[in-house]
């Protein structure tokens, strides 16, 4: 049973989601067979069968999973007391969380051309968005946090694997922070320069 397999005190359908998301993780779509995702979840074939008929119910079962994550994260996203950009690059990074492994899960199935999960995720990130888009009022500005958190997210990712070591302190996102506001600012003067000036 590999490291972060689910405990056999789980309620099964859970268990099996947590193990054909594991495998997903570890090991990409084609490892995560029916037989695999059962012997991983110490559960029988038949048991699998009695909760997912069939492996596009597992997929279908787990981008439920991711999207209720990520709805509740864009939620607190949008309610943090620091503030939604705040927030969100506090949190852009991969500490293996619930929504850290269901999120590289369903990255998996859509690197495999699953369009269930490429649409899944081209919504989280659109809500995402939407969310800082509504916090800074400009969408380029808010597109480019964006980019900034996908940038410490796989940055994070790699350094969880020892590929390049990790850096992201809570000094560094505060100096982070502290720069985004500043370009915030300056939007925000050079908007109102412009609504200024002659025609």
């Amino acid at each position: 049973m590999s490291k972060n397999a689910p405990a056999p005190s789980a309620p099964t359908r859970d268990r099996l989601l947590d193990a054909f998301e594991e495998l997903l993780v570890e090991g990409g779509e084609r490892s995560a067979t029916l037989d695999s995702v059962a012997a991983a979840a110490a559960v029988s074939k038949g048991g699998l069968l009695y909760h997912f008929a069939s492996k596009d119910a597992l997929v279908d079962g787990l981008l439920a999973r991711l999207d209720a994550l990520a709805r509740e994260d864009a939620d607190n996203i949008r309610t943090a007391p620091a503030g939604p950009v705040d927030y969100l690059i506090r949190t852009s990074v991969h500490t293996g969380s619930p929504l850290d492994r269901a999120y590289i899960a369903g990255s998996r199935l859509a690197q495999g051309r699953d369009p269930r999960a490429m649409q899944v995720l081209s919504d989280i990130r659109r809500r995402w968005l939407s969310v800082i888009e509504d916090a800074v009022h400009d969408p380029d500005t808010a597109q480019a946090i964006m980019l900034i958190s996908d940038g410490l997210y796989v940055n994070s990712s790699l350094a969880a694997h020892e590929i390049t070591p990790p850096s992201h302190t809570d000094e560094s996102m505060t100096r982070l922070i502290t720069l985004i506001g500043r370009l915030l600012t300056h939007n925000t003067k050079s908007t109102e320069l412009d609504t200024r000036l002659p025609a």
